[in-house]
């Protein structure tokens, strides 16, 4: 009699298991974290959605800070029935004919140049770059010094054009200086060529101002960038260029995240580089080009906002964007206001104390180590 012999598999392996259905798939964990991948996504933007409310509360307060806030402190209930009934009191004059135009003036202009700002970082990958790094804003000031040279009594709605008009000159002089080679317009060529264009520019509007005393007079408050003593009807004037190149802006988010990923990626994915930088540039165009004419040369908005809307938002563009139109405004009309109290009895124009204000900032970007990276 003999016995069965177990075959090895058997031997090693024990008898089979009975097989189980497929039960439901298990939750996707984060790298490192016991939350799913999901979850963390919704925590990102949920924390993202509280930061943009916390701008516009920022940007809301800081509005009715610059209504009230000035050579002649105006209680806030004052300032909301003059906005709300109207007066004849000196105080609601005070508010409705001077604060509330700067203030709306403050809240498009930084809009505009946080917005160019971010543009140019994307568009030439330099997390350096402002609007003057194409000569877009010394391309508008020379052009309206030019006008001011050749017609004494040009008005606002001239000097508008006149401005765009020497944006888009200065920047499709940069542009074509910047685009030749086999390469096209690389980010360092394009910044050369914006150097040596705001240089020559530079050097035209100190030859013109020098040589007429007259016109040295109106550029002098212009040039620092004020946002006192502009009409109203200058508001009006600029909003249609500032929302065609904001609404430009907004519609190029997609190709600005894909053109962070190189120009080789970028077209892998279906993006087309050419167009996404002809109509970037035509955006800042715009927007500077409009932001100077109304209020002259600011500095630092475009350099300072977008670093500071990347710390909650990262790199995607969708957000930042958003970010920059809210924290924009903020920004500058925290200047003006500060420039006020400063100044009392007078004032120090939002250009300067901006300066001051990105200075030290410039400067800690410069330090940091990994600063090419976006």
């Amino acid at each position: 009699m003999t016995t069965p012999s177990v075959s090895a598999p058997e031997a090693r392996t024990g008898p089979a298991t009975p097989a189980t259905a497929p039960g439901p798939a298990a939750p996707v964990t984060a790298p490192g974290r016991g939350a799913p991948a999901n979850a963390t996504g919704r925590g990102a933007t949920a924390l993202r959605l509280a930061g943009l409310l916390a701008s516009c509360v920022l940007l809301l307060l800081v509005a009715v800070l610059s209504l009230a806030v000035g050579a002649k402190a105006i209680p806030p209930g004052d300032v909301v029935r003059a906005l709300l009934h109207g007066s004849d009191s000196v105080d609601a004059s005070v508010v409705l004919d001077l604060r509330v135009p700067r203030t709306l003036l403050g809240i498009t202009v930084g809009a505009a140049l946080a917005v160019a700002g971010v543009l140019m970082q994307a568009l030439t990958r330099n997390p350096l770059a402002d609007p003057g790094l194409l000569g877009v804003n010394m391309g508008a000031s020379a052009a309206v010094v030019a006008t001011l040279a050749l017609w004494r009594e040009a008005g606002t709605g001239t000097s508008v054009w006149s401005a765009l008009a020497g944006a888009g000159i200065a920047a499709t002089a940069v542009h074509l200086l910047g685009a030749r080679g086999r390469s096209g317009p690389a980010p360092v060529r394009l910044a050369l060529a914006g150097t040596a264009v705001s240089a020559v520019l530079g050097a035209l509007i100190s030859v013109l101002t020098l040589l007429r005393p007259d016109v040295f007079d109106q550029f002098r408050f212009w040039g620092v960038g004020s946002l006192a003593g502009v009409p109203v009807a200058a508001f009006w004037q600029v909003l249609p260029f500032i929302a065609v190149g904001a609404m430009l802006a907004v519609g190029l988010s997609g190709s600005l995240n894909a053109l962070a990923l190189g120009e080789d990626t970028a077209r892998a994915l279906g993006s087309r580089v050419t167009r996404t930088r002809l109509l970037g540039a035509v955006a800042v165009t715009l927007l500077c080009g409009a932001a100077t004419a109304a209020v002259g040369p600011i500095a630092f908005v475009g350099l300072a906002v977008p670093h500071l809307a990347r710390a909650v938002t990262g790199p995607d563009h969708r957000w930042l964007l958003p970010y920059a139109m809210l924290l924009g405004p903020a920004l500058l009309l925290g200047s003006d206001i500060l420039g006020r109290v400063v100044g009392r009895p007078g004032e120090i124009q939002a250009g300067i104390v901006t300066a001051f204000a990105g200075a030290p900032v410039f400067i800690a970007l410069v330090r940091r180590r990994r600063i090419a990276a976006l």
